[in-house]
This record gives C-alpha cells, sequence and structure tokens, in this order.
C-alpha cells in the first residue's frame, strides 16, 4: 500500500469509512502518515482531525471505535478506503453513518421478499394472502410445508427439467424464510452463523 502524503500541503489524504459487512460508507475523515502508523498498529481507526489540530482516534470518548477490517488505496495512491466493524453508531449526532442513512445488512430481493413476508404476516387478510393464511396455522404447518418443498428440489434435482428445479428451489426458499420469521429470525442471522464458521 502507497499512500502519497505530499499531494497536499497539509499532508493529510481523505479517508472514505466503509462497513466490511453491509457495504454502507459510514463516513469521511483524514488521515496523516502517523494517524495511518497508529490505526495499523492498534487496528482502531484513528484519524487526524483538523478542528482539534490533533490525532484523533475514533470513539475515544463514545466507545464507538472502528475495527479495522481492511484497507487499500485508490488509482491515484492519495485517498485511503478503510473497510471497518463499527462498534455503535458512527456519527457524533447518533446516527449509523454521517448520511443518516440506517446501516443494515441488505441482500437486495431477498431482503425485499423478507419485508413482504413481514408485512402480509402482521397486515393482510389470511382470507386473501397465501402467507397470512399459512402463518395462521402456525409454526408446526409453516414448519411442515418447508419439508414438503426441501423433498420436491431433491426429486427435481434428479431429473433433467432445470426449470422445474429452479422453481421448486424458488418455493423452499420462499417458505424458508417464513420459517425464520415465525421463529423469529432474519436472513440476517443466518449469513451471521455462516460467516462465523467461515475461514480465509
Amino acid at each position: 500500500m502507497r499512500i502519497d502524503f505530499n499531494k497536499n500541503n497539509d499532508g493529510l489524504v481523505p479517508v472514505i469509512i466503509q462497513d466490511a459487512q453491509t457495504k454502507t460508507v459510514l463516513m469521511l475523515g483524514y488521515m496523516n502518515a502517523e494517524a495511518l502508523a497508529q490505526t495499523l498498529e492498534t487496528k482502531k481507526v484513528t484519524f487526524y482531525s483538523r478542528s482539534k489540530q490533533r490525532l484523533w482516534m475514533k470513539g475515544e470518548e463514545s466507545g464507538n471505535v472502528l475495527n479495522l477490517v481492511s484497507m487499500s488505496n485508490d488509482c491515484d495512491n492519495d485517498t485511503l478506503l478503510v473497510k471497518v466493524n463499527p462498534v455503535g453508531p458512527t456519527c457524533h449526532k447518533g446516527t449509523d453513518t454521517c448520511w443518516e442513512e440506517e446501516n443494515i445488512q441488505n441482500f437486495g430481493f431477498l431482503s425485499k421478499l423478507e419485508n413482504t413476508i413481514k408485512d402480509r404476516i402482521n397486515n393482510a387478510d389470511s382470507k386473501k394472502s397465501y402467507v397470512a393464511s399459512l402463518f395462521a396455522k402456525g409454526i408446526n404447518k409453516v414448519a411442515q410445508k418447508v419439508g414438503e418443498e426441501a423433498v420436491e428440489v431433491v426429486i427435481e434435482a434428479k431429473d433433467n427439467n432445470d426449470n422445474l428445479f429452479l422453481n421448486e428451489s424458488a418455493d423452499l426458499l420462499f417458505h424458508y424464510l417464513m420459517l425464520l420469521q415465525a421463529k423469529g429470525f432474519t436472513l440476517k442471522d443466518v449469513v451471521k452463523v455462516l460467516e462465523e464458521r467461515h475461514k480465509d
């Protein structure tokens, strides 16, 4: 990693802070060579505060530190991208980010589908909504449906009809998302377990 601290007269480079898990941009700060060295040594992100005119470890007062995961420079060697695991909100105003965005794990369409299922469970008429009607029958019925769909996936996996296999796989995933909510969990909880098991 090469960083050119001499491009600007103040010897500072901008530092983009990104959550390593959610990929959400949390804040922008500045480092000099000393702040970079301290960050690498302590694994806690340290900036150079232009207002305080000194090194400043993020969270030194609040406890909301930024634990270093990785660091890389841009193509011009004058900007750093720092990926972190944040502890608590990042902004001094108490928000997750300095842009007042919520820092949540997003799985694209699957997150949207989870929210739709949650909304149907809580608000839909069980006579009109499949999700609401199945959920109203209790967790045993939801779990049974997941089992049925899993068997159908196995059956289709043994045949050569890709369309049927993919459709049964979609049914299984859909009902599994329902079962997770019936148990009080989300896809994020399962991903967390997988990440904990993962070995680089």
